[in-house]
């Protein structure tokens, strides 16, 4: 055999263990460094519960990686679905339109380092809290009465309280509800609504008003009659309506800047009213407060008599109209307050006859003490449907120190949407950062008013506190009042140092339009009739009806707008009377012959 020399073989050894770290007591340590980190993701809140309508906000905390990121699932399914809910990229989770069965869901965060490692939350979805918006009407008769109900977020199963009891409900549609019951005595009563389980939450809740079978006394006894009189402290419609409630805490729909940008930020406010004449015209919009025997006159229609309340109104044949004395092709608004039967009575296009009668392009009918909801849809004398007189910037409410109401406001343009209480659209822009009608805007607390009159602030802080309602189409921030030789019109033109910027818009929930605006029936007549139809001239008769479901009443001829369920008619002559009925959703009318011997 062939002697292997191993003194050559050491070299090439010592060489081997360089390499491979042998073992022995003079070699390199064979010590393991310590184990990676263990990643993991936690998910808050966790568990969590959250109402259909209200978006949450999930996050995650990621550890053992420098790698923070993490993908969202719903269920498993990344991103979620529109049955279950579905989350974006940075964990908001937007629940289903609708309740999932069962009504629980569970939201994981997936370790972008780690795929295996998650975090999940256990989340309960609850029906959300309805908002009661309107009832009509709101006021009946006692005895068996229909209401129907404007919201948002009604659900299946939802509940109508009338004074703390259960109403027969029937579910239309998340924003419309229509219920009955019976009324056994007058007076005062709270409607709410409660969605069920789970989750069950109540509205807040709106007045009603029964009347017996008698129309309520008149509120309006206190007004001073004449050209501008005064309301001595009353304020139009109940302080739950819209008109009438604060918004100093209402929240800022989240489009707000683009609304305003849109208006154009810079936009000054104008006070389109004030002392005087302009051009030839009175500034501002003249009213006249009427009061017991004053004529009822018929109003001949030259536009929109299909949509108008038809007279007889009590107009004196000397009313103001807006523009005065020289109102030519103006919008010519009359505004005419009965303070014996506390109605208001507001025309477009108004033009006298010469014979006491009138010609208008529209009517409107209000009624002060209850708020009458016209049709859905359908124009007054204002192109958004509203009334004009309760959102003027009138001077005897400055006088005494507090207007505590919204005003009403003009855009240059507005798309085909409202937001109530405004009912009605005109639209002149497709563009969807154009006001919707009804939109309303807020003067922003911070906005320094000190430094204003006094006559100023008293305007300035009702715009804090009550805003501006978008009521028609014209200058931009123009804001309406009335005509009243007391204003100092140099002072009024200081308001023209705020702007659009210094408003916000409040949150706008629901926005109506063609595709969702609310339908159902209008009022059936059970019955029309009189105590006596064949009577001698001047005798007095009873007229009798019932209606449940309609939000108020005009009998022609000579009679006028009416609450409750009756009026006392003393024909001269032969007479067939109509009764039309009108709600939300359009107009009824049914005929009684009474003959004269």
């Amino acid at each position: 055999m062939r002697r292997i020399n191993l003194l050559l073989l050491i070299p090439a050894l010592a060489l081997l263990c360089t390499q491979f770290a042998c073992g022995g007591t003079s070699g390199g340590s064979s010590k393991m460094g310590p184990p990676p980190p263990t990643v993991s993701v936690t998910v808050t809140p966790s568990p969590a519960n959250v109402r259909l309508g209200t978006p949450q906000k999930f996050g995650a905390t990621v550890t053992g990686t420098s790698n923070s990121s993490v993908t969202w699932e719903v269920n498993n399914i990344a991103n979620g679905s529109a049955s279950i809910g579905t989350i974006d990229a940075s964990g908001n989770y937007t629940p289903p339109a609708t309740l999932p069965n069962p009504n629980t869901v569970t939201i994981t965060a997936v370790s972008a380092a780690d795929s295996s490692v998650t975090g999940t939350s256990s989340v309960t979805l609850l029906n959300p809290v309805p908002a009661l918006l309107s009832v009509m009407p709101t006021s009946f008769s006692t005895g068996a009465f229909a209401i129907t109900l404007t919201g948002s977020s009604f659900v299946s199963g939802v509940q109508v309280s009338f004074a703390g009891s259960a109403l027969t409900t029937n579910f239309v549609s998340a924003t419309q509800l229509t219920a009955t019951g019976n009324a056994p005595s007058a007076g005062t009563f709270a409607v709410s609504v409660t969605n069920p389980n789970p989750g069950s939450s109540a509205s807040g809740s709106l007045n009603v008003q029964v009347t017996g079978n008698q129309p309520p006394p008149s509120a309006c006894s206190g007004f001073t009659p004449g050209v501008q009189g005064s309301l001595n402290g009353f304020v139009p419609f109940p302080a739950n309506n819209l008109w009438n409630q604060n918004i100093s805490n209402a929240p800022v729909d989240p489009n707000s800047a683009a609304l305003i940008n849109f208006i154009g930020p810079s936009t000054p406010v104008h006070p389109d009213f004030g002392s005087g004449e302009y051009n030839g015209s009175n500034i501002g919009i003249p009213y006249v407060v009427v009061a017991a025997g004053q004529n009822f006159v018929n109003v001949d229609f030259t536009a929109y008599g299909d949509e108008s309340d038809p007279g007889p109104m009590p107009i004196p044949a000397n009313a103001p109209v807006e523009g005065d004395p020289n109102p030519g092709n103006g919008d010519r608004h009359a505004l005419i307050l009965d303070s014996a039967n506390c109605w208001l009575y507001e025309l477009y296009q108004a033009v006298p006859n010469g014979d006491g009668t009138w010609s208008a392009g529209s009517t409107a009918v209000w009624d002060l003490q209850n708020y009458n909801q016209r049709p859905l849809t359908w124009t007054s004398a204002d192109a958004a449907g509203l009334p004009i007189f309760p959102g003027l910037a009138r001077y005897d409410e400055v006088a005494s120190g507090a207007i505590n109401h919204a005003l009403r406001f003009t855009l240059q343009n507005s798309r085909a949407a409202y937001v109530l209480p405004a009912t009605h659209w005109a639209a002149t822009s497709s563009n969807a950062n154009a006001a919707p009608m009804g939109m309303r805007l807020r003067l922003k607390s911070t906005f320094d008013i000190s430094s204003y009159s006094p006559t100023n602030q008293v305007i300035l802080k009702a715009l804090q506190q009550y805003g501006l309602i978008m009521a028609d189409n014209g200058s931009s921030m123009y804001i309406t009042g009335d005509n009243d030789s007391r204003w100092i019109n140099d002072d009024l033109h200081n308001l023209g140092n705020v702007t659009a910027a210094d408003f916000d818009v409040i949150l706008m929930n629901p926005i109506y339009t063609q595709a969702n605006v609310p339908t159902g029936p209008p009022p059936v007549i059970n019955n029309f009739t009189a105590s006596s139809q064949n009577v001698t001239a001047g005798t007095q008769v009873t007229l009798n009806w019932d209606s449940p479901t309609a939000s108020y009443f005009i009998v022609t001829p000579q009679v006028g707008a009416v609450r409750g369920t009756s009026v006392v008619v003393a024909p001269a002559q032969s007479t067939t009377y109509t009764l039309i009925a009108t709600n939300q959703f359009g107009r009824t009318t049914a005929t009684v012959n009474i003959t004269v011997q």
